[in-house]
């Protein structure tokens, strides 16, 4: 792992989004670009240095744009898959968070080298 390799954070949007009852189901798309925009002006609380956010989306809400500060990604299949495999090319170089609450994603990513940390960590209630 490099030392000063920047953490890369990697978002589970379907995950965070829906971890808050603010009526997201009604505008995937929407409830995504929102998640996406508070990371751009937020960042990651709690985490000082450098970081790279990555936020993986997929169904309704695939084809959301990146923007300075948050690379979106639009899985192809799976998003758990997609994270999983965003970790696996990344852990042996530079930390990763993985921010969701899925219990079997966190065992997948775990079994990595990567952290894991619940949506509250980028969306407080």
């Amino acid at each position: 792992m490099e030392d000063n390799a920047p953490l890369l954070v990697v978002v589970d949007a379907a995950n965070v989004v829906g971890s808050v009852p603010d009526g997201w189901w009604r505008d995937r798309r929407g409830a995504a670009e929102r998640l996406r925009d508070r990371l751009a002006a937020d960042g990651v609380p709690g985490r000082a240095g450098p970081v790279d956010i990555v936020l993986v989306v997929e169904g309704a809400a695939r084809g959301v744009e990146s923007v300075p500060g948050v690379r979106v990604e639009s899985a192809p299949g799976s998003g758990d898959d997609h994270m999983v495999g965003l970790v696996a090319r990344a852990a042996d170089d530079r930390p990763v968070l993985v921010v969701t609450a899925d219990r079997e994603l966190r065992r997948r990513v775990t079994g990595l080298g990567a952290e894991v940390a619940g949506p509250r960590t980028v969306r407080p209630v």
